[in-house]
C-alpha cells in the first residue's frame, strides 16, 4: 500500500470522524478538505476547488434559484394547495404524496432537480399543517434518490450504465429505457411504506432553520404567556345577530381577540368594533385557552377541532403574531389605537399592549400610547410589510413571508418549462439548461439579482464542493481500486448470489465517498469480470451495481441528502439513524426484485 493510499485513507477517516460527531458545521469539513488534499499532494489545486464549478453544484444553485423564483411567485403556494386537498392535514398522507410526487419527477429528471423544485412547496405544507419539517424533507430526499432507479434516464449510474458495461463486453445486450422500472417501483413502495411505518420513531421532530414555535415565537411567548393561541369557530343558526363585537364586549370580559370573520359576504381579517357576527359566520380568534372555552360556551358556539375555512388565510404561512415597537417619531404617540383608526388603515389585530412590566389585554384600544410601548399585533404578513416601510413602529423580530408576485407567475412557469425543454428535449447539460432558468428569472424581473443569490444554500454548496476533490482523489491515488480488487481476489470461489451481494455493499460503500459516476466507471467492469468467473450473470451484476449506487442514506454526502440538511435542521446523527434501516431494506428488495423480475 503506498503512500497516497495511506493518506487519503486518513484524510477519509478524518471527513467521517468530523461528520459523526460534529465538531464543526459540515461546509467546514468540505473546505477543509479543499485545504488538506492540494497541501498533501493527494490532488492539484485546480482539483481541490473544481468541485465549485462541478456540473452538480452549479446545477443546485441553478435549480434552488429557479425553485425560489417560483414561490416567491405563487406557484408554490398553488401547488402546496392542490396537494393539501388530496391529502388533507395527515402527516402521513402528506409524506406520502409528497415524497411519491418526488420520486416519479425523479424517475424522468435528475433527483437534485427535482428535490430542490419542490422543497419549497414541501416547507409551505410543513408550515401550513403545523407539521415538523423535519418529518417530511428527509423521506422527500430519500424517495427522490431512489426515484432515480425507475427509468433508465432517472440517475447518472443508470445513463451511463450501457456505455460502462461496453468496457468489459464490446457485445453485451443493453438494457432498455423501462428495464429497471419494476425494481425501481419496489423500492419507492418500499421507502414510502418504511417512512409511513417507522417515520415517527427515526426522524427528529425539529422545525429545521425556520422554526417559530408556531402563530408567535418562543420570544414572545415567554412575554405574553397564553394570548396568541388561534381558535376557529362557527356561530349557530340560531344566535340571533347580527351583533356588532363592541356589543358583544368580548376582548373586556375574555381577552380574546376576534381576528377574522367570515360570512357569505366576505372574509375580514381586522375586524373593528363595529364588524357584525351574523347567524351561521365563521370567526376566529385569539386568546387563552381557558377564556376561548368560557367565551364559546357562553355564546353557544362551536370550537373547531382545527382551522377549515381559515387554514390558508391564517396558516403560519399567510399570518402570525409579531411585536412592534412605537417609534418617538411615530404618528402613534400621545394617541389611542381607537383615535387613530388603527385597525383600519394597517389592517391587523392588536392583541396586547406591553409598557414597563405590564402586559395590558382589555380595553388597549383606548389606552394613550407612548414611545417605546410594545404593541402585539396579529395580521397577514403582507400587511406587516407594508407597515415596514413607515417609520411609526420597530418590529423585534423579522417579519416572515413576503410579498408574493403574481404578475410574474407566468415568466416563473415559463422559465422553468424552458430548462426542462433543454434537458429532456435538446439533451443540453443539466447545469447550463438549469442556470437558462435561473437567468430567465432574473431577466423577466421575477427576482432580483440580489434575492437570487441569498437565496442559495451556501452551506450546501460548499459541503458538496469540498467532497468531490475527496471522491477525485480516492480515485486517483487508486485506493477505490485497491480496496475494489483486494476484496474481489479475496474471496476466491463463492455462489453468484453471494457474489452479487458482496458487490452491492462494495457499490454501496464507493458511493458514500466517492461520487456515483466513479463508483459506476470503477466497479461495472470489475463485476462483470468477477461474474464471469464465478458463472453469474454479468448483465445482471452490472445492473446491481448501477442500482446499488442510488443507496447513500446514512451520511449527508450525496447532493440531495445535503441539500435538505439544513432546510430540515438534520444532524449526522439523524441521516445514520433514518439511513441504516433503509440501507438494509434498500438492499433486501433490490435482490428480492432480482428474484421475481430478472431470474436471480
Amino acid at each position: 500500500m503506498s503512500l497516497p493510499i495511506i493518506l487519503v485513507m486518513a484524510v477519509l477517516v478524518l471527513a467521517i470522524l468530523l461528520f459523526i460527531f460534529e465538531w464543526v458545521r459540515v461546509d467546514v469539513v468540505g473546505i477543509l478538505m479543499m485545504i488538506i488534499l492540494p497541501i498533501l499532494g493527494l490532488v492539484t489545486p485546480k482539483e481541490a476547488i473544481s468541485g465549485l464549478s462541478s456540473n452538480a453544484v452549479v446545477s443546485i444553485i441553478a435549480v434552488i434559484i429557479i425553485g425560489a423564483g417560483l414561490d416567491k411567485t405563487g406557484a408554490m403556494n398553488s401547488l402546496a394547495r392542490v396537494l393539501l386537498k388530496f391529502a388533507g392535514r395527515s402527516e402521513s398522507r402528506i409524506m406520502m404524496l409528497i415524497a411519491g410526487t418526488v420520486a416519479f419527477i425523479s424517475s424522468f429528471m435528475q433527483n437534485i432537480g427535482a428535490a430542490a423544485l419542490f422543497m419549497p412547496a414541501a416547507k409551505r405544507i410543513c408550515k401550513q399543517t403545523n407539521i415538523p419539517v423535519s418529518r417530511i424533507l428527509m423521506p422527500m430526499a430519500f424517495c427522490a434518490i431512489i426515484g432515480g432507479c425507475v427509468t433508465l434516464i432517472g440517475s447518472s449510474p443508470l445513463i451511463l450504465l450501457n456505455d460502462v458495461m461496453k468496457i468489459a463486453d464490446p457485445n453485451v445486450k443493453p438494457f432498455g429505457l423501462f428495464a429497471v422500472t419494476p425494481m425501481g417501483v419496489l423500492l419507492v413502495v418500499a421507502a414510502i411504506a418504511y417512512f409511513a411505518a417507522l417515520g415517527r420513531f427515526i426522524l427528529p421532530t425539529g422545525q429545521g432553520e425556520e422554526a417559530s414555535g408556531g402563530p408567535m415565537s418562543k420570544n414572545l411567548q415567554r412575554t405574553y404567556q397564553d394570548i396568541g393561541h388561534l381558535y376557529e369557530l362557527q356561530v349557530p343558526q340560531d344566535f340571533g345577530g347580527p351583533k356588532s363585537l363592541g356589543d358583544l364586549e368580548i376582548r373586556a370580559n375574555y381577552f380574546t381577540t376576534v381576528v377574522a370573520i367570515s360570512s357569505d359576504r366576505a372574509k375580514n381579517f381586522a375586524p373593528d368594533n363595529d364588524a357584525l357576527i351574523r347567524d351561521g359566520d365563521t370567526i376566529a380568534v385569539e386568546g387563552p385557552p381557558e377564556l376561548v372555552h368560557k367565551m364559546a360556551a357562553s355564546f353557544r358556539w362551536e370550537i373547531k377541532d382545527d382551522l377549515s375555512v381559515f387554514a390558508e388565510d391564517l396558516s403560519a404561512n399567510n399570518a402570525g403574531i409579531i411585536e412592534g415597537i412605537i417609534t418617538p417619531r411615530s404618528e402613534l404617540v400621545r394617541r389611542t389605537l381607537r383615535s387613530f383608526a388603527f385597525r383600519k388603515r394597517f389592517g391587523v389585530n392588536p392583541l396586547a399592549i406591553f409598557r414597563g412590566n405590564k402586559t395590558f389585554v382589555g380595553g388597549i384600544s383606548d389606552i394613550r400610547l407612548q414611545a417605546g410601548d410594545a404593541l402585539l399585533l396579529q395580521g397577514r404578513w403582507e400587511k406587516f410589510h407594508f407597515m415596514k416601510e413607515r417609520q411609526d413602529l420597530v418590529f423585534t423580530e423579522e417579519v416572515q413571508g413576503e410579498i408574493l408576485n403574481t404578475a410574474k407567475l407566468k415568466y416563473a412557469v415559463g422559465c422553468l418549462i424552458l430548462s426542462l425543454i433543454m434537458i429532456i428535449g435538446f439533451q443540453v447539460q443539466l447545469s447550463i439548461a438549469l442556470l437558462t432558468g435561473a437567468m430567465g428569472m432574473v431577466l423577466s424581473k421575477v427576482m432580483t439579482i440580489d434575492e437570487a443569490y441569498e437565496s442559495v444554500d451556501w452551506m450546501t454548496v460548499f459541503l458538496l464542493g469540498g467532497l468531490i476533490p475527496l471522491g477525485i482523489a480516492f480515485e486517483k491515488t487508486g485506493a477505490a481500486k485497491l480496496i475494489a480488487e483486494t476484496i474481489m481476489g479475496g474471496m476466491g470461489s463463492v455462489l453468484p448470489v453471494v457474489l452479487l451481494v458482496i458487490i452491492a455493499l462494495l457499490t454501496s460503500f464507493f458511493t458514500l465517498v466517492v461520487s456515483n459516476v466513479g463508483a459506476t466507471v470503477l466497479m461495472v467492469p470489475l463485476a462483470m469480470n468477477m461474474a464471469n468467473t464465478a458463472g453469474a450473470d454479468p448483465r445482471l451484476a452490472a445492473l446491481v451495481v448501477a442500482v446499488a449506487c442510488s443507496n447513500t442514506f446514512v451520511l449527508p454526502t450525496h447532493q440531495v441528502n445535503a441539500l435538505v440538511m439544513r432546510p430540515g435542521g438534520y444532524r449526522t446523527v439523524d441521516y445514520f439513524k433514518a439511513g441504516s434501516g433503509m440501507t438494509i431494506l434498500y438492499l433486501v428488495v433490490m435482490f428480492a426484485s432480482l428474484y421475481l423480475f430478472y431470474g436471480l
